[in-house]
């Protein structure tokens, strides 16, 4: 296993001594490993999320360039956004 050297700061040195020394890990090795395993989940999920993100607005252009959108005045916006908020709970009821 490669080893490497770190700095870590007097805060995080605090930090990795008390969770040894809570029990809870075994050594400063295990403490680090655990956080680079949530780094590597966290970048997976924000990869996850800007891919629905992304699939998301395609879907949006998708249907602005096939002409699948509602052109609402200003004056009107707020009563169209709640007329989606009716529909919306309207669906929820029905998939529950």
């Amino acid at each position: 296993m490669p080893t490497r050297n770190v700095v870590l700061t007097d805060h995080q040195a605090e930090l990795v001594d008390s969770l040894v020394r809570s029990g809870r890990y075994q050594n400063a090795s295990e403490v680090l490993r655990e956080g680079l395993r949530l780094v590597e989940r966290n970048a997976a999920e924000d990869a996850a999320r800007l891919g629905a993100l992304q699939k998301a607005a395609q879907t949006g252009w998708d249907d602005l360039d096939a002409g699948r959108f509602v052109d609402v005045e200003e004056h009107q916006l707020g009563q169209f956004i709640a007329g989606l908020g009716r529909q919306a709970k309207k669906r929820a009821r029905v998939a529950q």
